[in-house]
This record gives C-alpha cells, sequence and structure tokens, in this order.
C-alpha cells in the first residue's frame, strides 16, 4: 500500500535525453530522496522503458511514472508490463495513469469518446488484472474477455491518477490508490482536490511543484507557461486568484503574463526562495495533505544541479 506522509521527491524533466538517466536515478538515490518521478509526453521518451531503466540501476528509491495515458496502451498490456515491473522490483514502482493531453491523443488517433470513462475503465481493469483476477469488461471504452495475467505481481503497484477537474478528481477516489496534482499545486488545491477526491480508503496525494532554491525570478517564465485555461481549478483557492485570474484572460503570449506576475505570487506558485522557506513550503504541502512532495528542475536548469538542491531541501525538510 502506498501511504506516504512526509516523502520528498525529484523529477526528471522530458527534455533530458535517456542516455543521462541511469546517472541522474543513482543520483537521486545516492542523495537521498524518497522518490523519481518520470514522464511521458509525446513524443520524448517512453514511460515504461524509462523507468524500467531506472529501477534496474537503483535499489531503495521509489519510481514513479508520471503519467502514461490511459488511452495509448490496452489495459492488459499495460497490466502485463507494470505486472513485471513490480516482480522485478517490489514495493518500488508507481504508476500513473492519465487523460494525455488531448491534441497528442488525436494526432496519434487514440482520443476516445469519453476520456473520463477511458481513465475510469482502464484503472479499474489494471487493478483487477494485478489483483490476479480473471477480468471480463465491456465499458465504453475497455472490451475484456477473461483476461488473465500469468504472472500476477505479488505486490501490486499502487495506481495514481494525474488528473485535477472535479469529475476526474471523482474517478481517482473511486478507482486509484492515489492522485497526482500538476504544477502548480499548492496546499489550497490539496485540500479542494481531496475534497472533491472523497476517497473512502487510503488515498496518497502527489504533489508536483517548480523547485528554485535561490532567486524567485529564475522562476517566471516557467511558472507563467503552466498556466493556462485549464489551471484555473488549481489556483482559485489562493487569496489572489481573482487578480491572476484576470490576468490570465487579459494576456495573449507567455511573456505577456510573465511580466504581469507579481513577485509574491511567484512564492505561491512554485517552491522559491532560501533553503528554510522552501522547507517550510514543502511541510505546508504534507501539512495540507500531500504525503509525497515531488519538486521539479527548471526546464534549461541543469538536472544533476536541480537534484541536489531536491535532496538539500529533502534533508532540511527531515530536520
Amino acid at each position: 500500500m502506498y501511504t506516504p506522509t512526509s516523502s520528498v521527491g525529484v523529477r526528471i524533466n522530458r527534455e533530458q535525453p535517456p542516455a543521462k538517466l541511469r546517472d541522474l536515478a543513482r543520483q537521486a538515490e545516492d542523495a537521498g530522496l524518497d522518490e523519481l518521478w518520470l514522464v511521458e509526453d509525446c513524443f520524448w521518451a517512453a514511460g515504461i522503458a524509462t523507468v524500467a531503466t531506472a529501477l534496474a540501476v537503483t535499489s531503495t528509491i521509489k519510481v514513479g511514472i508520471g503519467v502514461l495515458p490511459a488511452v495509448a496502451r490496452n489495459p492488459a498490456i499495460a497490466a502485463m508490463e507494470l505486472a513485471a515491473l513490480a516482480e522485478l522490483h517490489p514495493d518500488r514502482l508507481i504508476a500513473g495513469f492519465g487523460h494525455g493531453v488531448a491534441s497528442w491523443m488525436r494526432q496519434i488517433g487514440a482520443y476516445p469518446e469519453s476520456p473520463l470513462a477511458a481513465l475510469e475503465e482502464t484503472l479499474l481493469a489494471i487493478r483487477r488484472l494485478l489483483a490476479g483476477e480473471r477480468v471480463s469488461m465491456a465499458g465504453r471504452h475497455v472490451h475484456l474477455d477473461e483476461v488473465e495475467l500469468v504472472f500476477p505481481p505479488s505486490s501490486p503497484p499502487p495506481l495514481v491518477a494525474g488528473v485535477r477537474r472535479p469529475k476526474s478528481l471523482a474517478a481517482a477516489g473511486r478507482a486509484a490508490d492515489g492522485t497526482i496534482l500538476a504544477e502548480p499545486a499548492p496546499p489550497e488545491f490539496v485540500r479542494t482536490a481531496l475534497a472533491g477526491i472523497s476517497a473512502t480508503g487510503p488515498h496518497a496525494v502527489v504533489t508536483y511543484n517548480w523547485l528554485v532554491l535561490g532567486d524567485r525570478e529564475r522562476a517566471r517564465r516557467t511558472v507563467a507557461e503552466s498556466l493556462n485555461p485549464g489551471s484555473r481549478v488549481q489556483v482559485e483557492g489562493l487569496p489572489f486568484a481573482s487578480d491572476l485570474l484576470a490576468l490570465l484572460d487579459s494576456t495573449s503570449t507567455v511573456d505577456e503574463l510573465a511580466a504581469g506576475l507579481r513577485p509574491e505570487w511567484i512564492d505561491r506558485l512554485a517552491i522559491c526562495g532560501d533553503l528554510d522557506t522552501c522547507a517550510a513550503a514543502v511541510r505546508s504541502l504534507h501539512e495540507a495533505g500531500s504525503g509525497s512532495v515531488v519538486l521539479l528542475p527548471l526546464p534549461e536548469e541543469p538536472p544533476e544541479q536541480a537534484i541536489e538542491d531536491a535532496a538539500r531541501v529533502a534533508a532540511a525538510v527531515r530536520g
């Protein structure tokens, strides 16, 4: 069971070439971080291959896929891949699924009739297959006829859903073991999301946030790039939400949006500042209900330095 309460992890961004992964994964583990998260975005490196590699070159750190598009793989095949990884690396894999970026899913001919049904049915099917069940389903998206894994894992990996909208959060509460909240994910959004998830049992919340150990201005453009109309639900609980949303609605370019971000807003839309300030921000997320806080390097900065910075923050959080 995946029930983190005070984990600190780091994400290796999609911009990093696969050839660097082995060294970065080892560095994250040696630095004492709890979790390492990898990305599957079209058309960068694939999630299963990169996670398998990271697991193979490390021995203790948990490794998460954040996230696989639910519609990009048949759930039976996805379950086979996850089962093999879970048996080879017990209790270290965290498997994340999401809707997939709509434009990319249309580009590859995989956009479903109902993204919500596709995600929930996929999660339910994979969960049952990993539990060793023989599964038949005739849903809106998933169709399985007496499918059963030959090698179900002795310890099934947790399934987490990377979602943010209310109906998707509710689906995560019904079908997943946890939820990933994408950047920016301030404490206010964590509390709102937990209310929407409304899980009846243990349910982990993983948050992604940009890390800037030092001058917040380094984060200005990256924060602006992560804000879009879909981000409204993530920032609505912030005390300056009305002003931020008005700025978002009135600007047409990332440069305009970045220029309009007030310094105190950046402090809440990223984890930034000196070491004590960053550690306090992570603790606030833990206290809000995010058992795992994943720190994201700025895309243009060296990942090795970002892992070192994340490890320093993690050590400060632990005291």
